[in-house]
């Protein structure tokens, strides 16, 4: 009974394959997959994973790769037999790569030969493609799979780690059935579509361009391609070409796109649906990609990796008047504002954002401080400070810990980098609170140039914006600002830097 009535990642490619068998399911660099391939791949790789690797339902195993279709099909076949996928940033090195692959457990390490050498000695690993033994080469014979457990709603599939930008990473415990549910809420929110044809250029291991647009698109039937990069040119190239028509990315890639040189020249016209998110975007900016492409369909995107990631959306006929909301509430989420004492606060009052939803994650893999500090009262405290209108808008004004006490004065930290984007030689922005005498912690101002400015100039400019208590009391230029590879800066980072 069990069986008959749950759901499950895998399950959402094996329904799309018998509803349009021989539809294209996929594209990468040379390979196309049918719907019917993909799921019959997917099936082959859990075999492999299984009978070759003894694993059993309930190992970890970790994907240290690039994006490729194998990463896809490696990811659904540890759902299909019941493991738990551990997806790894790319990037990662050393003692911060030790840290997840020891605190998650993984029983085996799926990744790249160009990465390989990375890895701490001792572990065990099979590259996923262009190495002898892979699994992509592992594909071409077929092999049946029948698991020895099949996986339900309620069990583990994912540990999504947490972006850590003001803490040790903590794997949230995603189940089949958040990530379903979390699809559908997605489906439903971005109106996403079979005849859409979206590209998926960021980080497969990031929740979001994986479980907010490549699984719920493929289980609409979409036909999707994976780019290795966020690459303008690529992009440009099949937009023009009529191979794309939605595009995923969050702020600093469409700052690039729109910085392009051949941003204004191409033939962009293709491009249908916009999605942005995972960190906030400059209101500026919006405003400038909007007059370059006025038909073009922007929807705001928002959440968190603990609640699959999608939380709320802000749709393309809701962004007149209300350019900063990250809109509201999708299905299968509910949310509130509360004040510290956990009682739901006034509208227009900031607050902490919390949830109740089928979509989250079911604690933090073997941290049960953190689990009970996070889930307390009956709904999981997101740690993002937001204020909402009448008609049940979110704005969300900053991360909790990010707030500046500036002289007993409570500051936003986005409404100062708002004001500084309306200067046309900022081209970015992180405003942050550090040490001071006099003020417990002065508003100060890390600026990324793409024009000429000098200190006076942009505190001046911020001073015409903000009242004078909000403005920076100091600028500092970087070339740079460090960000984690969903495009979220390290505002930790910067305090530690500068402080």
């Amino acid at each position: 009974m069990t069986g008959v009535r749950s759901s499950t990642v895998d399950g959402v490619l094996a329904r799309s394959a018998r509803r349009t068998p021989e539809r294209t399911a996929l594209r990468y660099a040379d390979r196309s997959w049918t719907y019917r391939s993909l799921d019959a791949a997917v099936s082959t790789a859990a075999a492999v994973l299984t009978e070759e690797h003894g694993l059993a339902p309930g190992d970890r195993v970790a994907a240290y790769a690039h994006n490729s279709d194998v990463y896809l099909i490696a990811f659904l076949a540890c759902a299909r037999a019941g493991l738990v996928h551990v997806p790894v940033n790319q990037n990662l090195t050393g003692d911060d790569l030790s840290y997840l692959l020891d605190q998650s457990g993984s029983a085996l390490v799926l990744t790249d030969p160009d990465l390989a050498g990375r890895l701490p000695g001792g572990r065990p690993a099979r590259p996923l493609r262009d190495a002898a033994g892979s699994l992509l080469a592992a594909l071409a014979t077929r092999r049946t799979f029948t698991a020895r457990r099949p996986p339900g709603s309620a069990d583990l599939v994912q540990l999504l780690y947490t972006s850590g930008t003001t803490a040790l990473p903590k794997g949230a415990m995603m189940t089949h059935g958040a990530l379903v549910h979390e699809y559908v809420s997605a489906i439903t929110a971005l109106g996403l579509a079979a005849d859409d044809r979206p590209v998926h250029s960021l980080p497969l291991y990031h929740s979001a361009q994986m479980h907010v647009f490549l699984l719920p698109y493929l289980a609409v039937g979409a036909e999707n391609v994976i780019l290795d990069a966020p690459d303008a040119d690529r992009i440009f190239d099949l937009v023009e070409a009529g191979l794309a028509d939605s595009l995923f990315a969050p702020p600093t890639v469409w700052i690039g796109l729109a910085n392009h040189p051949d941003f204004a020249a191409r033939d962009l016209t293709g491009l249908r649906k916009a999605f942005y998110g995972a960190s906030v975007m400059p209101v500026p900016v919006l405003e400038r990609l909007r007059a370059r492409l006025p038909r073009l369909a922007f929807h705001n995107c928002f959440g968190q990796s603990e609640i699959g990631p999608l939380a709320t959306v802000l749709g393309p006929d809701e962004h007149e008047g209300r350019m900063e909301s990250c809109g509201r509430p999708v299905l299968f989420v509910e949310a509130r504002v509360v004040g510290e004492d956990g009682q739901e606060v006034p509208d227009g009052t900031p607050g902490e954002v919390v949830y109740r939803s089928p979509q989250l994650c079911s604690g933090y893999w073997d941290k049960p401080e953190e689990t009970a500090e996070a889930f307390r009262d009956g709904w999981f405290h997101s740690g993002d400070l937001a204020v909402r209108d009448g008609e049940g808008f979110l704005t969300v004004v900053d991360r909790v810990k990010d707030v500046i006490n500036s002289g007993g004065v409570l500051i936003a930290s986005r409404q100062v980098e708002d004001a500084l984007y309306t200067h046309p030689a900022v081209a970015e922005a992180a405003v942050i609170g550090l040490p001071d005498e006099r003020w417990v912690e002065a508003v100060t101002a890390v600026v990324v140039l793409r024009g000429e400015a000098d200190e006076t100039e942009l505190i001046a400019h911020a001073r015409q914006r903000l009242p004078a208590f909000k403005a920076p009391k100091r600028i500092v230029f970087a070339h740079a600002l460090p960000r984690n590879a969903s495009g979220k800066i390290l505002k930790r980072q910067l305090r530690d830097e500068l402080a």
